[in-house]
């Protein structure tokens, strides 16, 4: 009897022990998770970081350029190795730079280079022979044979509007001019350049033509050219105005005092009737 009785003593204690256990585990585990959610609670609660470029260095201090186009001269980080042209984090209060963004992670037009050429030929194209005619001598000959028309006197066009329905072969058209010159081919969606800050999508525009003369000779194929070229009005609303604003710059990048030298355009659209009389 007092055996059985020591028995079963030194299994209740066994049994404590092992929900004394069990319970700190538990209780490990909960704090562990409380200090998960406490950290991801403050993430939401820190206030979000703004995004700018490093112009230049200055002795101890860094000129950065925020989005919308404001420069400031702040101190430069001990812990964080910069250069001009980074992008960086900063501060929104004080502007004090935080990290450096990698580059793999920055949106750059180069991204909008087609690297590999399309394989398409001119003979893939069936029919519109006349429209081959006049692209080829708008697009394909002044790129291949710039000195011809110099020594004839003519100015080419600076570019060519590929316009009808859905379908029609406006697209195999580029491709294909693509293919047949040694022009970098640069493909634009127009919708691309709509951008949510004020004068991005300019900033944008300005930047792929920059980038079109570095790489020339160079086609910049713009699609859907009626999102940011559709016919002007006077009233609309913030998002209007600054598609508007692309629009001028786009006109600016044809039309300016700088050359474009060998950079040719390809309009394309399904829908010429909205265009702005500017761009035909």
């Amino acid at each position: 009897m007092i055996r059985a009785k020591k028995r079963y003593e030194e299994e209740g204690e066994e049994g404590k022990r092992d929900e004394l256990s069990r319970i700190k585990e538990e209780n490990a585990l909960l704090k562990e998770t409380i200090e998960l959610m406490r950290r991801e609670l403050d993430s939401y609660r820190r206030e979000p970081l703004l995004v700018a470029e490093v112009k230049s260095l200055v002795d101890d201090g860094v000129t950065i350029k925020l989005s919308n186009g404001s420069m400031f001269y702040v101190a430069r980080p001990s812990d964080v190795k910069i250069d001009a042209g980074d992008t960086v984090l900063v501060d929104q209060k004080n502007l004090s730079i935080i990290r450096k963004i990698p580059s793999s992670s920055e949106f750059s037009v180069e991204n909008f280079i087609i690297i590999e050429k399309p394989k398409v030929s001119w003979s893939d194209i069936g029919g519109l022979q006349e429209q081959i005619r006049e692209i080829r001598e708008v697009i394909e000959e002044p790129l291949k044979r710039p000195d011809l028309f110099e020594k004839i006197g003519i100015t080419p066009p600076k570019g060519i509007l590929l316009y009808g329905p859905p379908g029609t072969g406006k697209t195999l058209l580029a491709k294909a001019v693509a293919s047949s010159t040694n022009a970098t081919f640069i493909e634009v969606v127009s919708s691309e350049l709509v951008q949510k800050f004020i004068g991005e999508g300019a900033k944008l525009v300005r930047e792929i033509f920059d980038l079109a003369k570095q790489k020339a000779p160079s086609i910049i194929f713009i699609d859907e050219l009626d999102a940011i070229a559709s016919v002007r009005i006077d009233l609309g609303t913030s998002g209007e105005r600054e598609v508007q604003r692309t629009f001028m710059q786009l006109l600016a990048e044809i039309d300016g005092f700088k050359p474009l030298g060998n950079v040719k355009i390809i309009g394309c659209t399904n829908r010429a009737d909205l265009l702005d009389p500017a761009i035909l």
